[in-house]
């Protein structure tokens, strides 16, 4: 804003009336006090000092018109006093670290799906925002530990743990798990925190990948990297931490389990690190108990590449001769990428059958339903779930099953209900925000329920086999 625009509207800030205006001399001297702009300035030494004083007054509610643009300032002009007063507690310029905090105030009131901001209301809302400042007030550049502690504390009160703030690291990690890449290069795993142990073990492993060349096995722990012991950490911190520098050497400490799950033997690896896809489908042929061929997809996560992969892992089963059913195992799948999750299911239901609809903040519904092209509607068709499977990979299964185009089997799935944009921030950290919450065709809300197999069995574990799962059953 220039400083003419400024003044003028202080000027109607103040109810001023202007016809015409003219910015006074450089150098004059001036004193506060409200009153009214005289329709032009005569000579600099024939000004009289009441309009000095009207100019004064100008300038300075000038000033504070442009703060407010950043801080709200509440602005007393009281008639019987020669001075406008200001509640001190906001009459302030913000610094660089509550300014970033504004932004993400703003971003999540925005796009936030619960309007109430979890019974708050506005007012309380808002009311967090400046709570986060007055905790950053005396900051400098080299506070960030404070900064994040400020917006982690104001994001908290939104009792939601999808919506949070997400250091670089950790926002890197999720955006290449998104695209199916890994940004730095990595030993090919899939990592997740056993919320009983608190360890971080190995879900997966690419094929032919780092760490599978080097023997590390599903299930293992890591408990060091590099020497450092990894106790404790998360594993968005754990990921971080194998990810660096092509054709450079890690140093990890494995834990594995014995066959009933107690802790087992201790082993070190050097791991090279390289460019590997986190989350490849790999494809498998089986024969049944009863002599059905089956045909199997192992969906580790969904991303960006999800379709494309299964479409090429349809094929190949399909190859493969006689294929009396098909299985798709999303054990373990934590989700990922939502898009995927309902570009997978299209490929399996005729045109017109619901898959998903979205609930946004305002209640507005916004449904997607399957287009029919190419998909694959006549095979049979067995989902492998458990207490893993999550957010995308439950909608996927969600829509087969409210559809009965799948039978699902295995455990009670996660209970992931809400969708989350993830975004950037400035100094390359992220934020995410539940932005709208799911339901199924048959209009369940999943969030804390999870999916009931149509099969529940106690012997489709992550360690179990898929033809173990579908023992007794295809």
């Amino acid at each position: 804003m220039t400083a003419r625009c400024a003044i003028v509207a202080a000027a109607m800030l103040l109810g001023c009336s202007c016809k015409a205006f003219v910015l006074p001399p450089a150098g004059w001297q001036k004193t506060a006090h409200n009153n009214v702009l005289q329709n032009s300035l005569d000579d600099g030494d024939r000004i009289s000092s009441q309009l000095q004083r009207t100019i004064n007054t100008l300038v300075t509610a000038a000033a504070l018109f442009t703060t407010a643009l950043t801080s709200p300032v509440n602005i007393h002009v009281n008639t019987n006093e020669p001075a406008i007063t200001i509640e001190k507690s906001q009459a302030y310029a913000l610094n660089e670290n509550q300014l970033f905090i504004s932004d993400v105030w703003f971003k999540v009131t925005t796009q936030y799906f619960d309007q109430s901001f979890n019974g708050l209301g506005e007012s309380g809302w808002r009311a967090k925002e400046k709570e986060a400042f007055q905790a950053v007030e005396d900051t400098g550049p080299d506070d960030d530990e404070l900064v994040v502690d400020a917006i982690k504390t104001m994001l908290s009160a939104l009792g939601d743990p999808y919506t949070r703030f997400l250091p670089k690291e950790k926002y890197e990690v999720l955006t290449a798990y998104a695209t199916g890449g890994t940004g730095k290069a990595g030993i090919g795993v899939q990592l997740l925190e056993d919320p009983r142990t608190k360890n971080v073990v190995v879900m997966a492993t690419t094929n032919s990948g780092p760490a599978a060349s080097a023997g590390v096995h599903l299930g293992d722990v890591i408990l060091k990297i590099n020497g450092e012991d990894m106790t404790g950490a998360s594993a968005e911190v754990v990921a971080a931490k194998c990810r660096g520098e092509q054709g450079q050497k890690v140093d990890i400490a494995f834990l594995r389990k014995d066959e009933n799950g107690n802790a087992g033997t201790e082993y070190l690896k050097s791991i090279t690190r390289a460019q590997v896809k986190v989350n490849p489908i790999q494809t498998q042929m089986f024969t049944t108990e009863s002599g059905k061929r089956v045909g199997l997809l192992k969906v580790p996560s969904f991303s960006t590449e999800t379709v494309k992969e299964m479409v090429n892992g349809l094929r190949t089963i399909s190859d493969d001769g006689k294929l009396d059913a098909i299985a798709i195992d999303i054990r373990g799948n934590v989700g990922g990428y939502m898009p995927a999750g309902v570009e997978a299911a299209n490929l399996f239901l005729p045109a017109r059958a619901h898959i998903i609809a979205e609930v946004d903040k305002s209640g507005a519904i916004k449904g997607y339903d399957a287009d029919g092209i190419g998909a694959e509607t006549s095979t049979p068709l067995y989902l492998l779930v458990d207490g893993r499977t999550a957010s995308a990979a439950e909608i996927f299964a969600g829509a087969l099953q409210d559809n009965q185009r799948a039978v699902v089997v295995g455990s009670k799935t996660f209970g992931k209900g809400r969708i989350q944009n993830v975004q950037p921030l400035e100094n390359g950290s992220g934020l995410a925000i539940t932005r709208a919450r799911y339901i199924t065709p048959k209009g369940r809300d999943l969030h804390g329920v999870g999916i009931i197999p149509n099969k529940e069995t106690s012997q489709c574990e992550s360690a179990d086999s898929a033809r173990t799962c579908l023992s007794n059953i295809v």
